[in-house]
């Protein structure tokens, strides 16, 4: 397994293997059975780093004397996500008569296909990215070294429950349809590292800009996106993004990508954080964030008593609940604030609206008003 992080607390973190990593220790299991008669409890599988992870086989069994499926247990490590404890397998059948090595890997049961060109992977082709695909690749090869053959080898990649799995991703949006997404750039998950969802995030812009797409709106989560899009239901699905806590890179990424114009919808306490410059929201003391608002409500209303009952506050939202209706003008400064913020973050090549809702879905801040 490979080494862990430590979390902020000190305490050493577990990392985990990918999708790719998974299936791509199944069919290494898969066509060691198929060359000696026994499934291996164990398979060490190649990464696209300078390492090698030992992955335990969940189960395997011969369909007949050519083809062989494995399972793999997908493990998360301690920063598990939807696939974690996923079922991940592979079928792999080889026509020992051919004289060529080649080599053929396709998406089965619960793998998706992509529909929709920005993608990696073109329309049409099951939902495996490149690193994976190399992966096996490895695999297949060590084993043809290893035991001196030539054999056109046919890959099935499967996971059983991947039709239930992706309903809770964002595959669908992507245009990946049918099942998830078999990933990996390294082979590992590192703990606490999201590097998935920056991954998606950047997806789903490619995926927008090819389809045509010239402005974007991003919120913090599936609440602000719900009040985004009834505000806007002209805008296609496409064309929004939950950007979670990675405000920085969402900015960066819709950059690289070519969009020159974004709309950031959010509530209160998260717009506080990003007027303030943290580029990922999650990680910031509430008490630091709040004493720097009530510098902006002494510069803005001169009112020391609304300075002391902001420093006195619990949170972000605890302060609005009592200047939304009163301090409309330390709500436009937030605002203001943070669509100063986005387009540094956009290296200044980026036009930026920001929206800020109240909890009931109505507007309190418009940027372009």
């Amino acid at each position: 397994m490979a080494k862990g992080s430590e979390s902020g607390s000190g305490k050493k973190l577990r990392s985990g293997f990918t999708t790719g990593t998974a299936a791509t220790a199944a069919v290494k299991a898969a066509l060691i059975h198929l060359f000696t008669g026994k499934i291996p409890e164990s398979v060490a599988v190649q990464l696209l780093i300078d390492k090698q992870l030992h992955i335990d086989i969940r189960d395997g069994r011969g369909i007949d004397a050519d083809t062989t499926r494995c399972t793999v247990v997908k493990d998360g490590g301690d920063d598990p996500d939807i696939t974690h404890k996923a079922v991940i397998g592979a079928e792999v059948h080889i026509n020992r008569n051919a004289q060529t090595d080649a080599i053929r890997i396709r998406g089965g049961k619960g793998v998706g296909t992509v529909t929709k060109k920005g993608l990696e992977t073109p329309p049409g082709e099951p939902a495996i990215t490149s690193g994976p695909l190399e992966m096996m690749r490895m695999a297949d090869l060590e084993i043809r070294k290893l035991y001196g053959t030539k054999a056109a080898v046919d890959i099935e990649v499967f996971v059983p429950l991947g039709e239930i799995l992706t309903r809770k991703t964002l595959n669908g949006r992507l245009g990946i349809l049918g099942g998830i997404s078999i990933l990996g750039t390294t082979g590992v998950v590192k703990p606490l590292s999201h590097a998935s969802y920056i991954a998606t995030i950047d997806a789903s812009l490619s995926v927008a800009r090819a389809a045509g797409l010239r402005h974007v709106v991003f919120t913090t989560g599936r609440r602000s996106e719900r009040f985004a899009q009834d505000l806007w239901p002209d805008i296609v699905s496409e064309g929004f993004f939950q950007m979670g806590d990675f405000f920085e890179k969402t900015m960066t990424s819709a950059a690289g990508h070519g969009f020159r114009q974004v709309t950031i919808a959010v509530f209160f306490g998260k717009a506080v954080k990003m007027a303030q410059g943290i580029g990922h929201t999650h990680a910031r003391s509430a008490r630091l964030t709040l004493d720097k608002l009530a510098g902006w409500a002494l510069e803005v209303t001169g009112s020391s008593s609304l300075v002391k009952q902001i420093r006195k506050a619990n949170t972000a939202r605890h302060v609005f609940d009592f200047i939304k209706d009163d301090y409309p003008a330390l709500i436009s400064r937030v605002g203001r604030e943070i669509v100063g913020v986005a387009y540094g973050f956009s290296k200044k090549q980026v036009a930026v609206r920001v929206v800020i809702f109240d909890f009931d879905g109505s507007l309190c801040f418009d940027s372009s008003v």
